[in-house]
């Protein structure tokens, strides 16, 4: 295949991480009062149907040590390749809750991205992770996988690197030859970057790679089966592990669901038309408030926010920092704050700013997305571990017809995004050749597998929970009306029932269940 092929096949290639930690985008809801956990005897690991060349991993001795109030953390060692672990090893933080009344086993909590930390997610907002009766009856477990956070991780560049790689101002207009060429050598240093930073890792940072280690913690803790809480990304991983172990994915909740069968194409077209409507929904009420900087009609008020893009397309704001605010970096706010509804008085602010050239609260909002702290350093490797996972995991598309009709699809269903949602493909420049397949997940023989979706929901469209439920053999498809992206714990007492009921009595909820 042509280098110039591969780039136009994929040029709307998965935009956006989806994550639940991006929901709670100041809402203030991180932390919370936890009981104090019980202690536990630890429990035989679970060796059944593992292999001689495989057996040494599930049988490791963990040194689990005490890491703030009622959490103990270790470190798993697995290998990097499951099909060859002669490749050698890495090694996965694992943090443990442990359960605070009478423990029925473990439960995986995995946060989505593909790059976010699921150690972080447990250890520093458990209460927003999972509801008070999931952790009074499960020890609850939180990992970063392979090529994340404290994991063996991914690694590309330094925080001045990575102010330049991902708000620097990419001259030229957009779209043209000469633009797409800078992009494309930006993409070149930030590989290269990569494969050299990274210890050898990039070709074993995979979904499947992922889901393998999801077992190998479930052995390891000495549960038979997996109990498994999945946002976003995370259901893809906890889809796969289903694939590949139906007979141990007994408990498994997938919420916000990707669809494992929907090409790259369509994964950045959908998503952009799932922006596309939150930000008409959030209209709708920003023209009912004083504040707000729109007035006239829905689609009066979406022609200004175009107009805005356009705006600062042509003139990017300087923020007190020095940085400035390109067109991208504002997309970037204005979705960040499209995850959760809560997060629209401060999106409303951010426009108002940027009308009168102050870029700094969309900046913040940017920032919150990329994980950059006020002091200008990265907190965690999510958008570098994105990058790994995303271009291992989608197969390159060479087919022209199908690259114009999503680019068609995008002007019409997401007109104020669809200027900006195209470049050049990031993985062309991957140093290693993807190894993931896109198609359909039934996992035969699984027990009821219970997925999530939220009507409006901008990352995860509500579509892909209604085909993962319907392809997945014993799927059971639960239905929050509302926005935002995820839906359990988001105070939906109809989603959360069903939920902790299936997760501690293992009793499904009716396949349908539409909670208002």
């Amino acid at each position: 295949m042509t280098h110039r092929a591969r780039r136009a096949a994929r040029r709307i290639l998965t935009a956006v991480a989806g994550t639940a930690l991006a929901s709670v985008i100041l809402s203030g809801c991180l932390y919370a009062q936890i009981p104090a956990a019980s202690p536990a005897p630890e429990r035989t690991p679970d060796t059944s149907g593992v292999p001689a060349e495989l057996m040494s991993y599930y049988t490791q001795e963990l040194d689990w040590s005490s890491c703030g109030a009622g959490f103990d953390c270790t470190e798993v060692t697995a290998p990097r390749d499951w099909d060859d672990p002669a490749q050698g090893d890495l090694s996965l933080a694992v943090v443990r809750h442990r359960a605070t009344g009478e423990s029925q086993g473990s439960l995986l909590v995995n946060p989505g991205g593909p790059g976010a930390s699921g150690y972080d997610f447990v250890a520093d907002s458990l209460a927003y992770a999972v509801g008070d009766d999931l952790i009074k009856d499960f020890d609850v477990i939180g990992f970063d996988p392979r090529g994340v956070g404290r994991s063996s991780a991914v690694s590309c560049l330094d925080a001045e690197q990575m102010d330049d790689y991902v708000y620097g101002v990419v001259p030229g207009p957009r779209n043209t030859p000469e633009w797409d060429a800078r992009m494309t050598a930006r993409d070149k240093t930030f590989a290269e970057a990569c494969e050299a930073g990274s210890d050898g890792l990039l070709p074993f940072i995979t979904t499947v790679n992922s889901a393998h280690d999801m077992d190998l913690i479930r052995g390891l803790l000495g549960d038979e089966t997996l109990n498994y809480l999945g946002y976003s990304y995370g259901t893809f991983l906890g889809a796969t592990y289903a694939k590949l172990y139906p007979e141990r994915a007994q408990r498994l909740v997938l919420d916000g669901a990707l669809d494992p069968s929907v090409p790259g194409l369509e994964v950045g077209t959908i998503q952009a038309e799932g922006f596309e409507s939150a930000l008409r929904a959030y209209l709708v009420g920003c023209l009912n408030d004083r504040d707000c900087p729109f007035s006239g009609t829905i689609d009066e008020a979406l022609q200004d926010v175009q107009a805005l893009l356009a705006g600062i397309t042509r003139s990017p704001l300087r923020n007190g920092d020095g940085r400035m605010l390109t067109v991208d970096t504002m997309i970037t706010g204005v979705i960040t704050a499209m995850y959760n509804p809560q997060s629209w008085p401060y999106l409303t602010k951010g426009l108002t700013a940027a009308l009168q050239g102050d870029p700094s609260v969309m900046m913040a909002l940017a920032d919150q997305y990329n994980s950059r702290g006020t002091d200008g350093e990265y907190l965690d490797n999510t958008a570098e571990a994105f990058r790994a996972y995303n271009c291992m995991d989608y197969p390159v598309e060479d087919d022209k017809a199908a690259e114009d009709a999503a680019i068609a699809q995008l002007q019409e269903k997401a007109p104020t995004f669809a200027p900006y949602w195209q470049a050049p493909d990031p993985c062309e420049a991957w140093p290693h050749p993807p190894t993931g397949v896109r198609e359909k997940i039934i996992a035969a023989g699984s027990g009821p597998i219970v997925v999530v979706g939220t009507t409006n929901d901008p990352a995860t469209p509500y579509a892909w929970a209604e085909s993962l439920a319907d392809q997945l053999q014993n799927g059971v498809l639960v239905t929050r009306v509302g926005e935002g992206h995820t839906g359990y714990n988001k105070g939906n007492a109809c989603v959360d029932d069903a939920v902790e009921k299936f997760l501690i009595e293992g009793k499904a909820p009716k396949d349908g269940l539409r909670c208002g």
